[in-house]
């Protein structure tokens, strides 16, 4: 399912029209996107949550010279998914 699959759904599902479909997901992927860049975790019980996990700076080598360099540190976007999402899907 992509996105356009979503909006459709949500449309089906809840009787929007297509415009007020698109603009609910939208927002959700909107708010999650700001909460992750303000360093906050999005707690949706049943679901999962959505939080950010920092990856330590590691050694890499450069593919085109083969000279080793130094990763930087970043920070990186997870989720976990919840106890009832994860009942559904098995």
């Amino acid at each position: 399912m992509n996105k356009q699959d979503l909006m459709a759904e949500v449309r089906d599902t809840t009787g929007l029209s297509k415009e007020q479909a698109e603009r609910a997901v939208e927002a959700v992927f909107g708010l999650i996107t700001e909460a992750l860049r303000r360093g906050d975790e999005v707690r949706i019980v049943g679901f999962g949550s959505f939080f950010v996990g920092t990856r330590a700076a590691s050694p890499g080598r450069n593919p085109r010279t083969g000279e080793r360099i130094d990763l930087p540190p970043t920070r990186q976007p997870k989720f976990r998914a919840g106890k009832t999402l994860k009942e559904a899907v098995s």
